[in-house]
Parts: C-alpha cells; sequence; structure tokens
C-alpha cells in the first residue's frame, strides 16, 4: 500500500484534480512570454544616426528632394548598398550626392564619424522598445542580449533558492509567493527609469518564474494517481507552447514595452488570488511533521470528490500506515555526490550534463534572434510555437519506435545540421532560411521532449529527483550563455551559427554512450543502475546521508534536495513534468 491507494480512495483523478490541474497549469500560458519576452520588450528597429541639430536646407533651392532622400547626404550606405548605415555618418554633408548624377565612386573615402547626436528610430515595426528608449544599438549592442542573460540567471538562481524553500516550507506557500513576486516586480519593471533598474526587475522575475514552474509543477502532480501522470504532463507540456503564440498576439497588438510588460505580468495576480484554494501536498506534510494538515486535505478532497464515505475511516493512523516505508526511506538522504560516486552513475551523469547544456544553448539560440531571418518576428513567433506540435509528437513516435539513444543523438545532430547548413544559405533567400530555422527549432524541440523524459529513466528513484536538479541546472546555464554568444556576429556572422551547431553535435556524440532504457524496467537504487549499464557493483555506502563534505569543509550542492524515496511516484513524472522551463 502507498499514497497513490489513498489517491484512489478520495477519488483518484475526479473533480478536485480537474480543478486543481487547469489551475496550475493555466499560469504556463504565460511562462513563454516570461521567458521570450525580449524578443519584443528588446526588438531593434530600424535606425540611423540623428542628422544634426543644426543641418540647414538653404542649399536645397536647387535640388527637389525630401526627407527620406536628404538622409543620403548625412548618411553613408552599410557594406550590403542596399540600406543607410545604422551606425556612421558623414563629417560634413554630401550634397553633392543629391544630384541626380551625383557621383558616389568615391564615397568611400569621405570622411564619416559615430551617430554623436543620437539615433532615429523607425515606428513601422515597434512603438517602442528597450532599445530605442535607451539606445543600445552599435557600441551599446551587447547591452540588448545582456538582458536576456540576466534573465536567465534569476532563473537558476530562483531554481536554486526556491527549491531548497519548498522542501522547507512547501509547495504550496512558495508558489502563492512566486506568483505574487512576478505580479509586483514585473509591473514595476514598465516603470523602470533605467537600464540598470528594469535588468535587476528582470532577474527577480526570473526567479519568480523558476519558483512558479518547479513548484506548480510538484504541487500538481503530488495530487494526480499514477496512471495519469504522464497523460497530464504531456498536456500540460502544450501550454508553453501554447503561450508562444499567445505572445505573438499580445505584442503585435501592443507593439510597446511598457504595455507588453503590464500585460503578461498582471494575469499574475489573478493566478496569486485562486493559488489560496490549492492544498499543500500531503507528502511533503506527513514527512515535516504535519500530518493532520495532510489528513484535513486528504478529507476536503474526498468532499469535493464526492466520497463523503471515505472521510470517516480515513484517520491518522491509516495514512501513517500507508506511508511507513516513505516515512522510513526519508531519514537517509542522498547528495549530489552519488550522482558521480559509482562508475555507470558518473558516466550518466556527465553525458546528461553535456546534452542538457547543448538542448538548451541551441534551442534559446535560435528562439531569441528572431529578427535575423528577415520575415516578420510576430510571425515568426508563432511560425516557432507552430513548430513545437508536431515536433513533441515526433519525438514520441521516435522514442517509441527508435529508443531513447537512437533519438537523443539523432534530434541533436539533426539540429546541428540545419544551423549549419544555414549559414551557407544566402540572406536574399529568406522563404530557405525561416524554413531551415523552423526545422532546427522542431528537432531542438524533440530534444527537449526526450531529455526530460530520458533522464527520468536513467536515474534511479532514491535519487531521481536529485539527479534531475542536478543536469538541469546546465540547462539554465545553456540558455544564459545562448543570448551572449549572439553578440560574437559583431565578429563574423556566421560565429554564433558555428558556436550553437557545434555544441548540438558535442552532445550528439555525449549522447551515444548513454545506455538504451526503452521498456527496460525504472532503476529504482545506484545498485540497480551499476549492475545494468556498467556491469559492477558500486562501493558499500555508508547508511548515513552524505554531508558533502571536503577537508572539513561543507560543500552546499544548493539546487538539489532529495526526499529519499517517499517521493518515487512523483519522481517517476519527473521527466515529463519539467518540460516548461
Amino acid at each position: 500500500m502507498g499514497f497513490s491507494d489513498l489517491l484512489d480512495e478520495v477519488g483518484g483523478f475526479g473533480r478536485y484534480q480537474w480543478i486543481h490541474v487547469t489551475l496550475i497549469s493555466l499560469p504556463g500560458l504565460l511562462m513563454a512570454s516570461q521567458n521570450l519576452l525580449n524578443n519584443f520588450v528588446s526588438g531593434i528597429p530600424a535606425h540611423h544616426c540623428r542628422l544634426p541639430a543644426n543641418h540647414s536646407l538653404h542649399n536645397l533651392s536647387h535640388y527637389q528632394v525630401d526627407q527620406k532622400q536628404l538622409l543620403k547626404a548625412y548618411i553613408p550606405l552599410d557594406s550590403s548598398g542596399s540600406r543607410l548605415d545604422r551606425c556612421r555618418r558623414y563629417v560634413e554633408p554630401q550634397w553633392q550626392l543629391l544630384a541626380a548624377n551625383g557621383s558616389s565612386a568615391n564615397v568611400s573615402q569621405l570622411q564619416t564619424e559615430g551617430c554623436l547626436d543620437g539615433w532615429t528610430f523607425d515606428t513601422s515595426e515597434f512603438l517602442a522598445t528597450t532599445v530605442s528608449e535607451w539606445e543600445l544599438v552599435c557600441p551599446l549592442r551587447p547591452l540588448k542580449q545582456m538582458i536576456q542573460t540576466i534573465y536567465m540567471g534569476g532563473v537558476l538562481a530562483g531554481a536554486i533558492i526556491y527549491g531548497g524553500l519548498s522542501d522547507r516550507f512547501g509547495r504550496r506557500s512558495v508558489l502563492i509567493w512566486s506568483y505574487l513576486q512576478l505580479a509586483i516586480l514585473g509591473c514595476s519593471s514598465a516603470l523602470s527609469p533605467s537600464y540598470s533598474a528594469y535588468c535587476i526587475f528582470r532577474f527577480l522575475s526570473g526567479m519568480a518564474v523558476s519558483g512558479i514552474i518547479l513548484n506548480g509543477v510538484s504541487l500538481k502532480v503530488e495530487w494526480i494517481p499514477t496512471r495519469e501522470r504522464t497523460l497530464v504532463g504531456t498536456l500540460s507540456s502544450f501550454f508553453f507552447t501554447f503561450g508562444q503564440m499567445i505572445l505573438a498576439g499580445l505584442s503585435y497588438w501592443l507593439r510597446d514595452w511598457r504595455k507588453l510588460q503590464v500585460a503578461v505580468c498582471a494575469p499574475q495576480f489573478l493566478f496569486f488570488a485562486w493559488s489560496w484554494w490549492y492544498s499543500e501536498s500531503a507528502r511533503w506534510s506527513v514527512l515535516n511533521g504535519r500530518s493532520e494538515e495532510a489528513l484535513k486535505s486528504l478529507h476536503r478532497i474526498a468532499r469535493v470528490n464526492g466520497k463523503p464515505e471515505v472521510i470517516d475511516k480515513l484517520t491518522l493512523e491509516v495514512l501513517h500506515s500507508h506511508m511507513s516505508k516513505e516515512i522510513e526511506s526519508s531519514r537517509s538522504s542522498l547528495t549530489a555526490y552519488d550522482l558521480l560516486r559509482t562508475r555507470g552513475m558518473r558516466r550518466i551523469s556527465v553525458c546528461l550534463l553535456v546534452v542538457w547544456f547543448s538542448t538548451s544553448f541551441a534551442y534559446y539560440g535560435l528562439a531569441m534572434d528572431l529578427q535575423k531571418f528577415g520575415v516578420s518576428i510576430y510571425l515568426m513567433q508563432i511560425i516557432f510555437g507552430v513548430v513545437d506540435i508536431p515536433a513533441k509528437l515526433l519525438a514520441l513516435g521516435m522514442l517509441s519506435y527508435l529508443g531513447r539513444r537512437v533519438t537523443q543523438a539523432t534530434c541533436l545532430f539533426m539540429s546541428a545540421l540545419v544551423i549549419f547548413a544555414n549559414i551557407f544559405v544566402p540572406t536574399d533567400l529568406q522563404s530557405v532560411r525561416t524554413t531551415l530555422a523552423c526545422l532546427g527549432k522542431a528537432f531542438t524541440s524533440s530534444s527537449f521532449t526526450t531529455v526530460y523524459l530520458y533522464t527520468g529513466e536513467l536515474y534511479p528513484t532514491v535519487i531521481r529527483q536529485t539527479g534531475m536538479g542536478f543536469v538541469s541546472t546546465m540547462a539554465r546555464v545553456g540558455s544564459m550563455a545562448a543570448p551572449a554568444v549572439l553578440i560574437l556576429d559583431e565578429v563574423f556572422p556566421a560565429l554564433p551559427s558555428v558556436v550553437y551547431g557545434g555544441a548540438a553535435v558535442l552532445a550528439s556524440c555525449f549522447a551515444c554512450f548513454l545506455p538504451e532504457t526503452l521498456n527496460i524496467p525504472l532503476p529504482d537504487t545506484i545498485e540497480d543502475v551499476e549492475e545494468k549499464w556498467s556491469g559492477s557493483s558500486p562501493t558499500p555506502r555508508p547508511e548515513e546521508g552524505v554531508s558533502l563534505k571536503r577537508d572539513g569543509e561543507s560543500c552546499d550542492e544548493g539546487v538539489v534536495s532529495t526526499e529519499g524515496v517517499a517521493l518515487k511516484e512523483l519522481k517517476e513524472a519527473e521527466g515529463v513534468g519539467l518540460n516548461a522551463l
């Protein structure tokens, strides 16, 4: 007997679970808006140097020119010769260029200078962005990408901080706080008076996003019976997909970064209001000495599910008898050190670290640079959202027939090929470049779907949650590094694609060294892993928990926390549930 039996007795997947899953999943529609928001609030409008304040028209009486033609006298053409240079202007106006027969043979020899009076931004695509407001172009262009890196740093910090706090104070409390934090700080960022203030708000918003996703997933699946978890986890992942299309619609409608910031954060007040209805995880409550609270929650669920006759039968003694094994096993703990202590676990962990990093690195490298394809950024966002649907279905089909290892390596290698192929496509063939970009996004999405499932099957039950937290941290590092690499296009335009593709190729090679898990029972202990996939038995380990101390110093792993086998069924579902991040 276990906790799943108790869930069946109080109604299984009944009315309460339907309401519970729906309310927790709805905020997922706006999580894509948070992760991909920088594409729109920091979009780069077409721009050129602002004309000198003292420029005069008195010499133009014999030229019949409008303001657009006038720019030719002040702004040189860029290297392609098709548009005005964005970062340079002539030191002296070149009036002769306005003549119908004006020669441009010696234009390259004319003296130019930077945009000393600032820039003029086109408002046809964006009315206002952080780039146009704080002039984050030309020498300050790297600051635009730094906003996304700082935000992803907040997501990483949130996973570390809120992951530990949820084990101490409960999933429900931290989730409620995260809703409120994102609502207040997200809306406040729309009032940012400076670039630095906006970056601070985005960092703190990233922390809240991490708290919402991680604790929302945990609280959701801990109240769902085992047989429904795979289906619920798969369906929940589509909220992120649909959220990408919602972001495109809101951005196209508003086109002002401050209004868009409020639009994607204000609904968090609504989520905060109804989050008080949630029940705390009964598993967490029992393991933290709050059995009476767990019992009240179970009684409440029985009433909502129409099982009032169960209330009198369900007592503290019955609750403890069903969870006796979990309570006993929670007295010993495993740590991140156990992920690397033995040969088999070490091979799995090292390979997964590379796969997680490269998958996230390539994914956000494509998803965070939509303007380079020459197609409407709003249309590209919708296409990138739609392509996730067949990508996830493709991944599920390949996983069922080809196995996990082949699927993982193939998706990474194909994404690399597509990224490399786009390097050689001329910029004027925008339809081809867009198609290849969509294929690359599809393969990286498939790789994400695969690695979540694969990781959950590779790690044993007793340390599965710890392993998921450990290796998925590298995904956050990859998402932080991806926008920073885009800065390399200043050195060589194709260099970011070379880096993204190279990382994917490397990861596909590492994936080949992972063991296959198709149709193989899940391992429960580290000993199971060593016997199945390394052909050896691990070194005996003391029964007490390892504190990760070396030379008398404590090495706190921060992001990882384990609850032993107390959450065995939850951990088996982690591979599906965390796909939102």
